[in-house]
């Protein structure tokens, strides 16, 4: 069964940040609010809930993972960023967009694309998901909870509860999310390629 905390959206409880960040030291699986919709997470030296994020969103092993960072320098460890990248990112964040880039060494091989070596990288406009990454000092490893099957991701704790109590090691209430996950734009080959238009506007690109 899944601990549920319920967290204040614009002043996050520090004994409950606490106690999501040692599930996710201890290898847990947490599903969590962010400024576009809810996702799974777990920490970035975690092997088995990639796998059971795979299971559960029912996607390959060439399913790109994002890395979700507390800001730009954290972002900036993880991925390639060029001159004229670094400014596309850098007016667009925080926000709801994840950015598809070449991955660096520091990122685990099992969660970047297997043949192009990218990984999705973002920076959100959330407060309870800031706490969490000050808290932790890492990205929070991620993939959108949507479900097979649904439309569109769930939007509140106590509905994911229903679903996946017995899935999850624990269950982030900070309130109604929205419906949309992240607009996803793809800089890893040089041009700008949007591969999904969700939450954030992608006419900026």
């Amino acid at each position: 069964m899944a601990r549920y905390l319920d967290i204040h959206p614009v002043d996050p409880q520090p004994r409950l940040i606490d106690q999501a960040v040692s599930i996710l030291r201890d290898g847990g699986l947490i599903a969590y609010p962010t400024d576009s919709c809810y996702a799974l997470g777990c920490a970035l030296d975690a092997h088995e809930p990639l796998e059971r994020i795979r299971r559960l969103r029912q996607v390959g092993n060439d399913h790109n993972f994002t890395l979700v960072c507390a800001d730009f320098a954290q972002l900036g460890q993880f991925v390639i960023v060029s001159n004229p990248v670094f400014r596309l990112v850098k007016n667009a964040t925080p926000g709801p967009y994840t950015f598809i880039l070449p991955a660096t060494k520091e990122v685990p091989r099992r969660m970047s694309h297997p043949k192009r070596r990218t990984v999705g990288v973002r920076i959100p406009d959330h407060r309870v998901t800031h706490a969490l990454l000050d808290a932790l000092g890492e990205p929070i490893v991620s993939s959108t909870l949507l479900l097979p099957g649904h439309e569109e991701p769930l939007t509140e704790g106590w509905l994911i509860k229903e679903e996946l109590d017995h899935q999850l090691d624990a269950i982030i209430d900070a309130g109604e999310v929205g419906t949309e996950p992240t607009s996803v734009v793809d800089l890893s080959g040089g041009d700008v390629t949007v591969l999904r238009e969700g939450a954030g506007d992608v006419a900026r690109f």
